[in-house]
């Protein structure tokens, strides 16, 4: 396949190794920048699910944490983790970015907080089987990937029988509209159904930051595939009173459409 313009951002369809590696490289570049302008937000010790500002404290997704052993996988800088090691959990977590998790040491010091941490990609966890309860992830990993299905087996791999799998992503929904908070933000622009991904490509033409769409239904079969039981799908409301834009995401679109879906599941 042929590069792509150099800097182009846009829909494009691309070869899934380079898609899927591109992941590494921009979160490496950019986790200082984007815990500098987020992460007063998300908390050093916190589970924000969403940009709609819903945390586990009050969601409760996870159900009892105490005593359980769970793993986040593309836990960034590890601030849910850290946040369930302070309730008692034995927790683990994983990134495939060195740079997030080398934020997440800073903020094991600064918290005295410490979640341990592995670097992996959440398609090949270093992991037993059944050696969990309890994982989960909040935008983490399966945007990032072209096979998400293959991070489902996987967490259903590690996960002991019966044990919960809450993952956040955009709200499918939102691939049809411009990434515009704004009033703008509120006609569609694109078919739901075009699962190109979007594509930013670096100054030689190859991809520097790639983010899939996958449909509901598209969840829900490789849920299914995976042998999981979907028990919830929580789509958050825009809170009163929230202001705080970010990216697409804000009061006035979040008024009339759902920007994250929080997929609560069952391990059979």
């Amino acid at each position: 396949m042929a590069a792509l313009p150099p800097g182009e951002a846009g829909f494009h369809d691309v070869p899934d190794g380079p898609a899927g590696s591109a992941a590494r490289g921009w979160w490496d570049a950019n986790a200082h920048d984007y815990l500098a302008e987020h992460g007063e937000f998300l908390g050093a010790a916190d589970l924000c699910w969403c940009p709609e500002g819903l945390r586990e404290e009050q969601a409760g997704l996870l159900g009892t944490v105490a005593g359980r052993r769970i793993l986040e996988v593309g836990a960034g800088a590890a601030q849910g983790a850290r946040w369930l090691a302070g309730r008692g959990a034995q927790v683990v977590a994983t990134d495939v970015s060195f740079g997030m998790l080398a934020a997440g040491r800073d903020l094991d010091e600064t918290t005295g907080l410490r979640a341990p941490t592995v670097a992996a990609d959440a398609r090949a966890l270093p992991f037993a089987d059944g050696s969990f309860d309890v994982v989960f992830t909040a935008f983490g990993a399966i945007p990032f990937v072209p096979d998400a299905d293959a991070v489902h087996a996987e967490v259903a791999r590690v996960l002991r029988p019966g044990g919960r799998w809450v993952f956040a992503v955009t709200h499918p929904i939102r691939w049809a509209f411009p990434d515009d908070p704004s009033e703008r933000g509120l006609t569609a622009i694109r078919s739901y159904f075009d699962r190109r991904p979007y594509v930013e490509a670096d100054q030689t033409g190859g991809v520097a930051y790639a983010e899939f769409h996958r449909t509901l239904g598209d969840h829900v079969a490789d849920l299914n595939c995976a042998g999981f039981h979907l028990e919830r799908l929580v789509e958050p409301e825009w809170p009163a009173g929230h202001e705080r834009s970010w990216g697409g995401w804000g009061p006035v679109r979040g008024a009339y459409l759902p920007g994250t879906a929080i997929f609560v599941c069952r391990r059979a």
